[in-house]
């Protein structure tokens, strides 16, 4: 079975983003050919989940190819119905059944990308198996929560705990069944 994985960053403090969706937060830790493992972990993926708002910010800042680069299946979960471009899909329907139906097929781990009420969804029905996030060292005080409250308890089991000259840290963990 594939597992579901989120590679996310976040201040300190658990944001992911400032108010009005401010990330410029992350440029902080940007150093010329430091990508903090996101190639390599995006090597091990072919399908994307990510939240309408963040796809909408990361096209306008960064292009289309980011997400949709011919190889990977990228499902936007939006509640307007758009047309499909490329391997971009604007999926309106039940992101739970979409995320098992997707876990149940053959092929390589699913990538969820945010924004924070995707994953929290997902964290309500124990759907996420891995956990990848960097800690940006700043302390943003308020926005977007990566985590909100009334989720179930999940365990987690530390993999990898990785420090940047940046001050960026990298923590890794798996779900424990």
């Amino acid at each position: 079975m594939r597992k579901i994985s989120l590679f996310i960053a976040m201040s300190l403090d658990g944001y992911i983003a400032k108010p009005n969706d401010d990330l410029n937060f992350l440029k902080l830790v940007e150093k010329e050919g430091e990508d903090y493992g996101y190639t390599s972990f995006t090597d091990t993926v072919d399908t994307l989940i990510v939240g309408r708002k963040t796809y909408d910010y990361v096209l306008k800042e960064v292009g289309s190819s980011h997400y949709d680069n011919g190889q990977r299946d990228v499902y936007v979960i939006t509640r307007n119905q758009r047309p499909n471009a490329g391997r971009t899909i604007f999926y309106t329907g039940d992101l739970v059944e979409l995320v098992k139906r997707l876990k149940s097929e053959n092929g390589k781990n699913i990538y969820c990308d945010g924004g924070a009420e995707i994953i929290n969804e997902l964290l309500k029905h124990d759907l996420i198996d891995e956990f990848i996030i960097s800690v940006i060292p700043i302390l943003l005080g308020d926005g977007t929560r990566l985590f909100k409250d009334e989720r179930p308890e999940q365990m987690l089991e530390l993999l990898t705990t990785k420090p940047y000259d940046t001050g960026l840290t990298q923590l890794h963990y798996r779900r424990k069944r």
